[in-house]
């Protein structure tokens, strides 16, 4: 061990103890290094942002109250993970689970526009990647997925179609690298149900996830490449040019629009969609590039010309299989007045739902509006 480690483990064990004698600034320092990345595990547990800030602010408020009965046996990081678990649990046990469009519902008729929204808390979120605390590669020898494939989309989407305890057991052993025995000790059970449970649950990811995660895909067109096709369809998007962002899709790509419930599929289809609706010409789009979820995302903002500004309307994240762009979920933050069909294909124009702002846009740090010449207004 290092002397940077030993001094942090040194300093670790000084805040613990000042920190049980109700010290809450040594608490609030003990705590604050692991944040991040629990923040991280309770997204991949719940698939939204704002349920993982619940979930961990409860889970710090438990470890805060549990502090005495802290023994030591484990170190203090898979404590909290152990608490922070539970408190997923718990979230996950009072609501429905997040999912996407693609497996709400079947793919719609383009013709007849996109349909009413499905305003309850059924959607997936994205995960911003600024200020995530998330380390490149492999979280330990025993870890099947990266740390940054663990917060991707599809991953994520597959992770919420499995039982609450098979979810968990997949995320500690796979992503985080917990062994069967602290996965058993964080769930209160055997490591020959912990092992059980990976068995039913990998398979159960495996099917669902593409052959490439985003992460090896991105790597091996390179950085240079996708700047290249990335920066290609925000242009063919500002130009409304339909056939070349219809060139650049993938034959069976997929089109969502959380929170419509409505998704297209094929590329045909989603040539529909698009001259029917969001490049029919009557909306100027300016999309600013963007990560989220590990994978690149556009922040797409409508001209509104009260505003005399583009405003925020859509966090699209890409997925690309190869260079063709797979699938494309548009986060829309914008709520309509009244969910009718005819409200609904003029989305630009409907006032903003603050919680998917939040989630869209604000956590990326992204600019309230921008100028024709696409600078923060």
């Amino acid at each position: 061990m290092g002397t940077s480690q030993i001094d942090t483990g040194r300093r670790e064990q000084e805040l613990l103890g000042a920190a049980r004698q109700g010290d809450e600034g040594a608490y609030a320092r003990l705590v604050e290094p692991y944040r991040g990345e629990l923040h991280a595990h309770c997204y991949r547990m719940l698939g939204s942002v704002h349920d993982a800030e619940d979930a961990l602010q409860d889970a710090m408020l438990r470890a805060w109250k549990g502090l005495p009965r802290f023994e030591g046996r484990s170190s203090f990081r898979s404590w909290l993970y152990r608490i922070a678990t539970n408190s997923s649990l718990d979230v996950i046990g009072r609501r429905p689970k997040r999912v996407l469009p693609v497996d709400y519902a079947p793919a719609a008729d383009p013709h007849e526009g996109p349909g009413e929204p499905v305003l309850e808390s059924v959607w997936i979120e994205p995960y911003a990647d600024q200020g995530m605390e998330i380390e490149d590669g492999l979280a330990g020898p025993e870890a099947r997925y990266e740390q940054r494939e663990g917060v991707e989309l599809a991953f994520v989407a597959a992770l919420q179609h499995l039982p609450a305890n098979q979810r968990a057991v997949l995320i500690l052993r796979e992503v985080l690298g917990f062994s069967a025995a602290e996965t058993a000790d964080s769930l209160e059970t055997t490591t020959a149900s912990v092992n059980s449970a990976l068995q039913r649950a990998r398979k159960a990811v495996e099917d669902k996830l593409p052959e490439q995660s985003q992460q090896q895909t991105l790597r091996s067109l390179g950085d240079d490449r996708v700047r290249e096709l990335v920066e290609s369809y925000m242009e063919a998007w500002e130009r409304c040019d339909v056939d070349k962002v219809v060139s650049m899709l993938a034959e069976d790509a997929a089109f969502t629009m959380p929170p419509l419930g409505t998704w297209f599929g094929g590329r045909d289809e989603i040539e529909a969609f698009l001259r029917l609706s969001p490049m029919s010409g009557d909306w100027e789009w300016k999309p600013l590039r963007a990560r989220a979820n590990g994978q690149e995302a556009l922040a797409f903002y409508a001209w509104t010309p009260g505003d005399d500004a583009y405003t925020r309307f859509a966090l699209n994240v890409l997925t690309f299989r190869g260079e063709q762009i797979a699938e494309v979920d548009a986060f829309i933050a914008r709520t309509p007045e009244t969910p009718d069909r005819e409200t609904v294909l003029r989305m630009p124009e409907q006032p903003v739902d603050e919680l998917a702002m939040d989630a869209a846009f604000e956590r990326l740090g992204l600019p309230e509006r921008l100028t024709r010449e696409g600078a923060p207004a």
